[in-house]
């Protein structure tokens, strides 16, 4: 192996999805300022599970505090990795908690995949890396869901498309369709947004 396919199998280990079986994943995907932090916590505190942080949010925001850059392709990497790492790290709490309270599954809830990095790659750039689309087409989630444009857009140092999230999340739906995830649309609000998850929940482990 030379140094530019090491380099490539790295990257592709690191970007592994590693899920114990006894943990019931649930990623939260959507256009920014549309809920899906609040979704995570509040499914979290409703089912006592932990949740998974978006990597991005705390790595861009470092970069802008330290440097005021925002994202650029050159990030997209470190961005999945970290994400991934975060999500199999709370994986395997999550198992660990389903093992002490001898529960047949537990849930973890991801704010954010690397699907969605994946398809704000091909929107920002329209290209996206290779390891992270494979990456991406090959994690897997029990329950993926997409939050409605039914919220007021609240600015931050790292939001830029005030007026772009239906037609973000619009691609985002198309994108998950074309590659066969199935998903749901979530909205309302918090407490019905909650409910929805919960409802869907109770049937996927009613079939």
């Amino acid at each position: 192996m030379n140094g530019n396919d090491a380099i490539v199998h790295n990257i592709a280990d690191n970007l592994r999805q590693r899920t114990p079986k006894s943990v019931t994943k649930i990623a939260v995907l959507g256009a920014e300022s549309t809920g899906k932090t609040t979704l995570c916590r509040d499914l979290a505190a409703h089912f006592n599970s932990p949740w998974v942080p978006e990597y991005m949010r705390t790595y861009l925001q470092a970069k802008w505090d330290s440097e005021q850059l925002t994202c650029t392709w050159d990030d997209l990497l470190p961005i999945s990795q970290g994400q991934i790492a975060l999500e199999n790290k709370l994986a395997k709490q999550a198992a660990e908690i389903a093992a002490e309270t001898s529960q047949g599954n537990h849930y973890l809830f991801c704010d954010t995949s690397l699907f969605e990095l994946m398809a704000y790659s091909n929107w920002y750039y329209d290209d996206c890396p290779t390891a992270l689309t494979q990456a991406a087409l090959t994690h897997h989630y029990d329950l993926i869901l997409l939050t409605e444009v039914d919220i007021p857009w609240v600015a931050d140092d790292l939001r830029d498309s005030p007026h772009q999230r239906d037609e973000i999340s619009a691609y985002f739906a198309s994108q998950l369709t074309h590659h066969q995830k199935r998903f749901y649309r979530i909205g309302g609000n918090r407490e019905q947004r909650v409910q929805q998850v919960a409802k869907q929940l109770a049937q996927m482990h009613q079939n």
